[in-house]
């Protein structure tokens, strides 16, 4: 079985309720009308048939508390968490699991939502962004939530974020030719992960689990400049409390998961499967966000998967296996 850990949905009530709230703008709405895959049901049955694949269900971005104020908010991600819940409950054979949307600007509600997501809704992990409401992920304000996750030991699946309003040169106001999602992503994943380790998160919940998108950002590319900076940085300011980890700085990146939303670049893949370890990356597309309404992205990483050079066991692993396990999937 391919267990694709990553595959966005726009459940129909929720979009109709999304697209009732005052708050949203035009281009959000054409953003998602864009991708009939989100929400045309049809479609993505005819993506999981051909290509034999079962999904776990991760809402469709941008993330709710951008969009809506925190008590709409708290009714949007309900709305979400119990449409989801539906599908996969209907649709066990196509859906295997799913994962809460949170209302994450409020953090008291974030919680209960948790709770009933993971104990009432049988949600097997929650989504979260790279940053929230602008606020980075080492905020103490999200302690309450990672303690949470830590003793239900369940994954927290890091979904990036950055806008096109988030200009690349000072002298700018907004970024050009999709350079704020096609590089600016991975970009905010990899600050994401720094900022959980050097602020000590990592160290201080050691059985966290946070998957990231798109195979670990920048991470696995830049592993001998990572080393080498991070090396001349202790040397430099040796004794500095920011830098007192009990490891180093690569074995802390390296607990994280990463999952094979990247296109289906075999190169790519490879080094993420090198940097992170056979048991840390999954099988996820990122479906349907590509110009075929999701055929071409699942048929990509499958096919990329299959032509790693790598023991038929290792594809096993990323394909289910350690799905299973993160997830904690039945067997």
């Amino acid at each position: 079985m391919k267990i694709d850990s990553y595959a966005h949905i726009l459940p129909l009530r929720f979009k109709d309720s999304l697209y009732k709230s005052r708050n949203i703008k035009s281009w959000v709405k054409k953003q998602l009308e864009a991708n009939p895959g989100t929400f045309d049901y049809d479609i993505r049955f005819r993506i999981l048939d051909k290509y034999d694949c079962t999904q776990i269900l991760t809402l469709v971005t941008p993330p709710i508390e951008d969009i809506a104020e925190p008590k709409e908010a708290v009714d949007l991600a309900r709305i979400a968490n119990d449409e989801m819940a539906e599908l996969v409950h209907k649709y066990p054979d196509r859906f295997i699991a799913a994962v809460a949307a949170l209302p994450l600007s409020d953090m008291d509600a974030t919680l209960q939502e948790v709770d009933r997501a993971i104990n009432d809704l049988k949600f097997r992990g929650v989504q979260i962004f790279s940053s929230i409401v602008g606020k980075p992920l080492d905020s103490p304000q999200f302690f309450p939530l990672y303690e949470k996750m830590v003793a239900y030991d369940l994954p927290l699946l890091i979904h990036p974020v950055r806008g096109s309003g988030k200009a690349d040169y000072a002298d700018e106001t907004e970024s050009k030719y999709g350079i704020w999602s096609i590089f600016g992503w991975p970009y905010e994943t990899t600050a994401a992960m720094t900022r959980l380790i050097f602020s000590g998160i990592l160290e201080k919940y050691p059985k966290i689990k946070f998957m990231t998108h798109h195979c670990g950002g920048m991470v696995p590319y830049f592993e001998g400049r990572v080393k080498d900076a991070y090396d001349m940085l202790e040397m430099r300011y040796r004794g500095n409390p920011k830098l007192g980890l009990t490891k180093l700085p690569l074995d802390y990146y390296r607990m994280f998961y990463a999952d094979t939303a990247i296109n289906g670049s075999i190169s790519a893949m490879m080094c993420g499967y090198v940097f992170f370890g056979p048991e840390h990356v999954l099988f996820g597309t990122d479906t349907p966000f590509d110009s075929q309404l999701g055929f071409r992205l699942v048929r990509e990483t499958i096919e990329g998967i299959e032509q790693m050079d790598i023991p038929a066991s290792h594809k096993k692993m990323i394909f289910e296996d350690n799905a299973r396990k993160l997830f904690r999937l039945p067997i």
